[in-house]
């Protein structure tokens, strides 16, 4: 089943048609742009420590962030190096927000088509989805321990109240148009969801995983901080109890690094699997 485009071939002249075929170039003299400011940013950084606005134990130059990093990542910290704990996080929260959204997407998609469905589910999404994760916490640990299933749980119930919702609203904004459009070209059911409501409704899909993956963040090191041996939240709860806020600020540096390179990969999993986002 193709996708219908707008007008004839009558309605374009050669210019038109070339300028519609033809995709725009992409600007890259942007990309230098967020160097620029954590260069600022960093910058500014060191003259503050350099005036001593701050006494060192409060806020650590630049310079001494940089040595423990070294320290964190060959010697280690708490009985951890730096590499062991990114990857205990990173294990947690894939594991939690991946199943957010396998589960997530196809309840959000049963909601949006069935009104009973959605009448028995969302007075309880409602109810959960305020819900903050430090309340959550205490009930894993005494049902899960402090294990990884606990962990993995609290992000999965943390993350999926946002992925369903994007879902629904993904479905819901799908033009009633392009669905009648499908029906008189003899489409079935089943190609009108994969040929129309699902590629309509990803765009809102992804913003919703952009969302939930810093939603994941916070449940992450929330639970670490409290239930956990392990993870860059512990690692940050650890060296926050003995005042070394270097340490801190190097499991702060890594958090946001790593979320960041994971809403990168969302990005650019948006990017290729709806490239007419924005564009129709």
């Amino acid at each position: 089943m193709g996708y219908l485009m707008p007008g004839t071939d009558d309605d374009l002249d050669l210019d038109e048609e070339a300028s519609v075929l033809t995709p725009p170039k992409t600007n890259r003299s942007h990309l230098w742009v967020p160097w620029l400011v954590a260069a600022i940013l960093v910058f500014l950084w060191w003259l503050v420590t350099e005036l001593k606005l701050f006494a060192p134990v409060i806020l650590p130059a630049p310079g001494r962030v940089i040595h423990e990093l070294v320290v964190t990542a060959t010697v280690g910290y708490s009985g951890a190096t730096l590499l062991a704990d990114i990857g205990a996080s990173v294990g947690r929260i894939t594991a939690g927000f991946v199943a957010a959204v396998i589960v997530g997407v196809p309840i959000g998609f049963w909601m949006a088509s069935n009104r009973f469905i959605f009448s028995a589910v969302d007075p309880i999404l409602q109810f959960l989805r305020p819900i903050p994760p430090l309340a959550y916490i205490p009930v894993m640990v005494a049902w899960f321990g402090t294990g990884e299933l606990g962990k993995t749980i609290l992000i999965f119930f943390c993350t999926i109240p946002i992925i369903i919702i994007s879902a629904i609203s993904g479905v819901k904004n799908v033009q009633e148009t392009r669905i009648r459009v499908a029906q008189v070209f003899g489409a079935t059911p089943f190609q009108q969801f994969r040929y129309v409501v699902l590629p309509s409704a990803l765009p809102e899909i992804f913003t919703g995983m952009r969302v939930g993956i810093g939603v994941a963040w916070t449940c992450l090191v929330a639970a670490e901080m409290i239930a956990a041996q392990s993870g860059l939240g512990s690692m940050i709860e650890t060296a926050g109890g003995e005042l070394q806020l270097s340490v801190v600020f190097v499991g702060i540096l890594f958090i946001g690094l790593i979320g960041y390179l994971m809403e990168l990969i969302i990005r650019t999993i948006e990017h290729r699997t709806v490239p007419w986002k924005g564009k129709a």
